[in-house]
């Protein structure tokens, strides 16, 4: 309801300016008979109340898209870092950042299809966010993979909590860091230290600022993709970045 109004609200200073006068010069009386013309005027033909919607929107997403855009391009130090985990090709000539929680479904849901995206663009390089946002198990698993980084270990590592039960354990973590060959105790110590919550933290805030509200979310050139995409909308942003 709140956008048919502003919608209407956007047709009245047309009306007004028609006749090239300043809306605030007109009477009340003026402004009643004026309000009374573009009620009828949807009356008799309601796709002006449409079509003015569709503006309304479309002036948004507009507005949306370079906010995104200036704050990516704000944020572009941050964005990728000497720290960051990468798969794919590291020379890669684009580059996808995925902000991702270990216990989003959704990101789970878009891993073979990424995979798939990666096996088939071998120019891409894909660097990971680990954004934990869904609680506790999704701290202890991002934790566990920066830990896991520090013994060159990381996408092997991510590969195996992707699998996990989504309320990752401790347990669970051990068995999973043990099956691809790395050494729990150290990343057990590793995962304490207080300088992986700070790159969590980082991570955090750099998301806030970039607007993300969830995982998984996507930023391919000055693009940004939330939720979990599918193969041909990878395809056409990694394509609309290498050919702007």
């Amino acid at each position: 309801m709140n956008r048919l109004l502003r919608a209407v609200a956007l047709i009245l200073p047309a009306v007004l300016l028609a006749g090239g006068a300043d809306a605030a010069s007109f009477t009340p009386a003026q402004r009643d008979e004026i309000v009374a013309i573009v009620r009828e005027a949807l009356k008799t033909d309601p796709s002006i109340l449409r079509d003015a919607v569709v503006a309304y929107q479309t002036e948004e997403a507009a507005h949306s898209q370079e906010a995104t855009r200036a704050a990516i391009a704000a944020a572009r130090n941050d964005l990728v870092t000497p720290a960051d985990p990468v798969a794919g090709n590291p020379q890669g000539d684009v580059t996808i950042v995925e902000f991702f929680d270990t216990r989003c479904p959704y990101c789970r849901k878009m891993e073979p299809t990424m995979s798939s995206f990666l096996d088939q663009d071998k120019k891409v390089r894909l660097v990971y966010k680990d954004l934990p946002i869904l609680g506790p198990a999704s701290l202890l698993g991002s934790k566990a993979l920066l830990a896991a980084q520090r013994q060159d270990g990381y996408v092997k590592m991510r590969e195996a909590v992707m699998k996990l039960p989504p309320d990752t354990t401790l347990p669970q973590l051990e068995t999973a860091a043990k099956s691809v060959g790395l050494d729990w105790p150290r990343l057990a110590r590793d995962m304490e230290d207080p300088a992986i919550q700070a790159r969590l933290d980082a991570n955090i805030k750099l998301a806030h600022g970039l607007g993300i509200q969830g995982t998984p979310a996507l930023v391919i050139g000055d693009t940004l993709v939330p939720g979990a995409a599918e193969l041909s909308e990878l395809k056409t942003a990694v394509a609309s970045a290498r050919h702007p």
